[in-house]
C-alpha cells in the first residue's frame, strides 16, 4: 500500500487544514568475505567485481537538487536543524546482474551525514519506505525528523530503486492516454465494466513494454537487493544496516536470503507476509482493512458521530453510502465528483494513520448529508484518488491516476508484476469474490479486482511469493502492529518463521495504522533505537501499547 506509502508531515498538515477549513536459478553476486550468494533470478555479479567496474567505484556526492518531476517534484531539501546538508549521488550498477559486463544503470542515492562523533559512527543506515515505487531520494528528507536519534551513529541513506524516480524510472501510458479514473475499479455489470478494466490493464502492460521495455525485466526485488549489497560495499560498510517499511520489509527479507552474512542491524516494520501469493495477500488485506475500519467505527461511536449509534451501524451506513455513490456520484464544489471508488480510497488512506481518523469522521458525516468535498479532498491529499487498497498484494496501497509526473504508480505495477508469477483472470476473481465479500463488503471487491493488474504483463514474474529464508543471518527485528490494515499483524510471525530460527525477532505494537515506528509511540521507538544504536534486542514477547486518541472530533 502507499509507501507504506510514507505519509509526510505535509500531508498531516493538509489533513489538519481539512478539519479546520472544511466543515466547512541464477547465483547472485558473491558476498564480501567470499560468502556465496543464495539463489535468485538476478544472476552473478562476480565478473563486474573482478573488473572493479562497479565494486571499486567512488561516489561523487553533491548538494541535492530539487526532486525531479519523475520523483514527484517539489523544492530542494532544506538543511537539517544542525546545518547538515543533504547530499545526492549516482551509483552505477549492472542493468542485468547476469551480464555485469553489459549496460549499466544509475541508482540515485541521498544521504545526511551522522551528527555524532566519528568514533561512535556505526556506518550507513539504508532506508526503503515501501511502495514499491516510492522515491527514497524524495521521501527521506521529509521524514528525517523521525529518525534524528538514529543519525547520532549512522549516516541516513536512501535511494530510488531501479525503475523508480531518477533510477531509470519506468514509464507506461503517455500523457493524455486513458486514465484509470475513467475505469470502474469494482465492475459489477458482468460485461462492459469488466471488459473495460481488463482492457485498461492490458493497455497499461503494452504501454510499459513500448516505453520501458528495456528495463522491465530488471526491476524486480531480487535485482534491487543486489543493488543494495553493492551500495553497502561502495559506502564502505562491512555489513548492511537497514530499516525497511512495508514493501521495504519484503526487500529486506530478500536481501537477507541472498546475503545472510552481510546483514548488520536490520529492522522490518509493517511486515509483509512472505508466504502468501497475490490473491491470498489481497484477501488478507480485505480482512485487515475491515478490522481497522471496525476499530475506527467503534471510536466514531464513542465520539457521538452522526453515522450511527454503534460500530455495526456506522459500518452499514458507510457500505450503503459507497453503493449509492457507485450508482450516483456526488457532485463537488470544484466541478468534480465523489464516487464509490474515491470514497473507498479516502477511507483506505485515512486508515494508514490514526491521526487521520478525525478528518475521516468529519468527511464521512459530510458525505452522508450530501457534501462530498471533504472526502474528495482527503482522497487527494492521501494519494488515494481512485481505488483503495493493495491491488497486487505487496503490502502497499495502489493509487489510480497521476496528478503530477511522478512514475510511482507505473513503478509499482512494474515491480510487483516482475516479482509475482501470478496472472489472474476475470473468472479467477469471480470465483474468489464470495470470500472477499465475506471478509469485507467495503474493501473486498476493490482488492479482488485489483489482482488483475498483471494481466498481459510482458515479463514473466519471478515466483508466487518471495524467498526470505536466511540461515546464518544475525537477528532481524520485526515490528508487527495488531491494527495494521495493509500488512496484517500475522505477517510478522510468518516472516520470522521463514527467516529461520534465531533470525526473526518479533516486537508487537498494539495500535492502529500502517507500521509502528512512525506512529510516534515512545515504546516502539525506544526498542528500535536500542537495537539499531546499541545492538540490544527487546525481551522475547515484548509488547508496546498505543496511546488513545484524544476525545472529541
Amino acid at each position: 500500500m502507499p509507501s507504506t506509502r510514507a505519509i509526510s508531515a505535509a500531508v498531516l498538515l493538509s489533513t489538519a487544514t481539512l478539519l479546520s477549513c472544511s466543515l466547512t536459478a541464477c547465483t547472485p553476486a558473491a558476498q564480501d568475505g567470499d560468502q556465496g550468494g543464495r539463489g535468485g533470478r538476478g544472476g552473478a555479479a562476480t565478473d563486474g567485481r573482478d573488473e572493479g567496474r562497479f565494486w571499486k567505484q567512488s561516489l561523487d556526492w553533491k548538494d541535492c537538487p530539487a526532486p525531479s518531476p519523475v520523483q514527484g517534484g517539489g523544492e530542494a531539501p532544506d538543511p537539517l536543524p544542525d546545518g547538515t546538508r543533504w547530499q545526492c549521488t549516482t551509483l552505477r550498477a549492472p542493468l542485468d546482474w547476469k551480464k555485469p559486463a553489459g549496460e549499466s544503470i544509475g541508482i540515485e542515492l541521498i544521504r545526511a551525514r551522522s551528527s555524532g562523533d566519528a568514533d561512535d559512527r556505526i556506518g550507513s543506515l539504508l532506508f526503503n519506505f515501501g511502495g514499491p515505487g516510492e522515491s527514497g531520494v524524495a521521501t527521506l528528507p521529509g521524514l528525517a525528523p523521525d529518525y534524528e536519534k538514529l543519525r547520532s551513529r549512522y549516516d541516513l541513506v536512501s535511494f530510488d530503486p531501479r525503475g523508480v524516480g531518477n533510477s531509470r524510472g519506468v514509464r507506461c501510458l503517455d500523457a493524455g492516454a486513458a486514465d484509470e479514473d475513467e475505469v470502474d475499479d469494482t465492475p459489477d455489470d458482468g460485461g462492459d465494466e469488466n471488459n473495460a478494466l481488463v482492457e485498461f490493464n492490458r493497455e497499461m502492460a503494452a504501454a510499459c513494454k513500448k516505453n520501458s521495455g528495456d528495463i522491465l525485466p530488471h526491476v524486480g526485488t531480487t535485482e534491487a537487493a543486489q543493488d543494495m549489497d553493492l551500495m553497502r560495499h561502495v559506502l564502505g560498510d562491512d555489513k548492511l544496516h537497514y530499516f525497511g517499511i512495508s514493501y521495504g520489509t519484503q526487500l529486506g527479507g530478500v536481501y537477507a536470503h541472498l546475503f545472510p552474512k552481510n546483514v548488520g542491524r536490520a529492522v522490518l516494520d509493517g511486515v509483509v507476509d512472505p508466504t502468501r501469493n497475490t490473491m491470498e495477500e489481497a484477501l488478507g488485506q480485505a480482512g485487515g482493512f475491515q478490522l481497522a475500519f471496525d476499530h475506527f467505527a467503534a471510536w466514531c461511536a464513542e465520539q457521538g458521530c452522526t453515522l450511527g449509534d454503534d460500530a455495526e451501524e456506522i459500518v452499514d451506513t458507510t457500505v450503503e453510502l459507497e453503493a449509492d455513490l457507485d450508482d450516483t456520484p456526488l457532485p463537488t464544489s470544484d466541478g468534480s465528483e465523489l464516487d464509490g471508488d474515491k470514497l473507498t480510497g479516502a477511507i483506505t488512506g485515512a486508515l494508514y494513520r490514526q491521526e487521520f481518523w478525525p478528518a475521516l469522521l468529519v468527511g464521512l458525516e459530510a458525505a452522508a448529508t450530501g457534501n462530498g468535498d471533504i472526502m474528495l479532498d482527503l482522497a487527494e491529499e492521501l494519494g488515494q484518488r481512485g481505488s483503495g487498497g493493495d491491488a497486487d498484494g505487496d503490502g502497499d496501497a495502489d493509487t489510480a491516476g497521476n496528478d503530477n509526473e511522478s512514475n510511482e504508480d507505473d513503478a509499482f505495477r512494474a515491480i510487483t508484476c516482475d516479482d509475482s508469477s501470478d496472472r489472474y483472470t476475470v473468472a479467477d476473481v469471480e470465483a474468489k469474490m464470495p470470500e472477499f465479500i465475506g471478509k469485507s463488503l467495503l474493501f473486498g471487491p476493490t482488492l479482488a479486482w485489483g489482482t488483475l493488474a498483471c494481466d498481459g504483463w510482458p515479463v514473466p514474474g519471478e515466483a508466487e511469493h518471495p524467498e526470505v529464508s536466511a540461515p546464518g543471518a544475525p537477528p532481524i527485528l520485526l515490528v508487527g502492529n495488531t491494527g495494521d490494515p495493509a500488512t496484517p499483524y500475522e505477517g510478522a510471525a510468518r516472516m520470522a518463521e521463514q527467516l529461520g530460527k534465531g533470525v526473526g525477532f518479533e516486537l508487537t505494537y498494539k495500535g492502529e495504522g500502517h507500521g509502528a515506528y512512525d506512529s510516534g509511540n515512545a515504546c516502539v521507538q525506544s526498542a528500535v533505537n536500542a537495537y539499531l544504536l546499541d545492538g540490544k534486542l527487546p525481551k522475547s514477547g515484548a509488547v508496546c501499547e498505543a496511546e488513545p486518541l484524544p476525545e472529541g472530533k
